[in-house]
């Protein structure tokens, strides 16, 4: 893991951070370093001075490098009652999940219902899970997914991976593409909706998107590839990667993805759940990238309740057999 740690009589330790850790967020780095931690818990410790680095108070932003001597305070773990280690059966799913990795990535097609990270009233996010099962291993989460979106999710197993890869998606030369189900039939096979969206949050916490002008510049392009009586199956490809981008842009489109309880219509999800639609019909297909002069593709075929979705449903006059087939199974 390439970290160097000395322990104090008073249980506070020094860990000297090794070249994998260079450039990763404090927050981050602790949430490694304390197994079975809740993030509630690491801000505070942040918030209230007691991690230092080359001792200086760290901000959770802070940013470390290799050389830096990391303070950790004593900190109680995995108390009864509390929140420790997940069950087998979890760890278990997730590793069953898992459809590629090498030195440098570990991909998941994850289970929609599986949060990307723990938070909000979650414990074990598909990166919590993983790295229980994976003690020894070094897993950062490279970007994220909607806990009801099945499919590709990647992860870095090294420093340099996982800031090249973010580099890439912050410039936007990857392609990722998803499959939605979409309310109805939009006019056109192919369009693009170029709309910026406003993140909000509720007074409740709930996160809420929308499209505004004083938003964040966001470009998405649908191409409906089946049809059927009463929706079309899409092949939705992401320009930029805001949250809930795809959902808030066919809503605003008047096409709302089938399953969508936040941004989606009453009527068009009661229809679907006659035929078996129990969440949202999104599912991560492809995520490809180049990165030091190699290319990487991932994949996930159709989660198999989607499809089922899409084998119970009528078909639309006319449309014939489609490419639902091979193609996105």
């Amino acid at each position: 893991m390439n970290v160097d740690s000395k322990e104090s009589g008073s249980g506070v330790r020094i860990v000297r951070v090794g070249d994998e850790r260079d450039g990763q967020r404090i927050d981050n780095f602790l949430a490694g370093q304390l197994k079975g931690v809740p993030k509630s818990l690491i801000y505070r410790l942040l918030r209230t001075g007691q991690v230092r680095v080359n001792g200086k108070r760290a901000k959770p932003d802070t940013r470390i490098a290799e050389g830096d001597d990391v303070r950790i305070p004593p900190v109680r773990t995995a108390a009864p009652g509390a929140v420790g280690t997940p069950a087998k059966s979890q760890m278990q799913r997730i590793e069953d999940a898992v459809i590629h990795e090498d030195r440098d990535f570990l991909v998941l097609d994850k289970p929609s219902g599986v949060a990307s990270h723990g938070g909000s009233g979650v414990s074990f996010g598909a990166i919590e899970l993983l790295r229980a099962a994976r003690p020894g291993d070094t897993l950062e989460l490279a970007h994220r997914l909607d806990r009801d979106t099945s499919g590709v999710l990647v992860f870095a197993r090294k420093r340099a991976a996982l800031t090249g890869l973010q580099e890439l998606i912050r410039d936007g030369q990857i392609t990722k593409q998803y499959l939605a189900l979409l309310c109805g039939h939009p006019l056109r096979s192919k369009f693009e909706v170029n709309a910026p969206l406003r993140k909000s949050t509720l007074q409740g916490g709930e996160r809420m998107v929308r499209v505004d002008e004083a938003g964040k510049p966001a470009l998405t392009a649908f191409r409906v590839i089946d049809g059927f009586a009463e929706a079309s199956l899409a092949e939705v490809t992401l320009y930029t990667g805001r949250t809930h981008q795809i959902r808030v842009h066919a809503q605003h489109t008047g096409h709302p993805v089938a399953g969508d309880e936040k941004y989606g219509q009453r009527d068009c999800n009661q229809a679907f759940r006659a035929s078996g639609l129990r969440r949202l019909f999104l599912h991560a297909a492809r995520f490809e990238f180049t990165l030091a002069g190699k290319t990487y593709s991932f994949s996930a075929p159709l989660a198999t309740d989607l499809a089922a979705v899409l084998d119970a449903l009528p078909r639309r006059t006319g449309s014939g057999k489609g490419v639902t087939g091979k193609s996105v199974r």
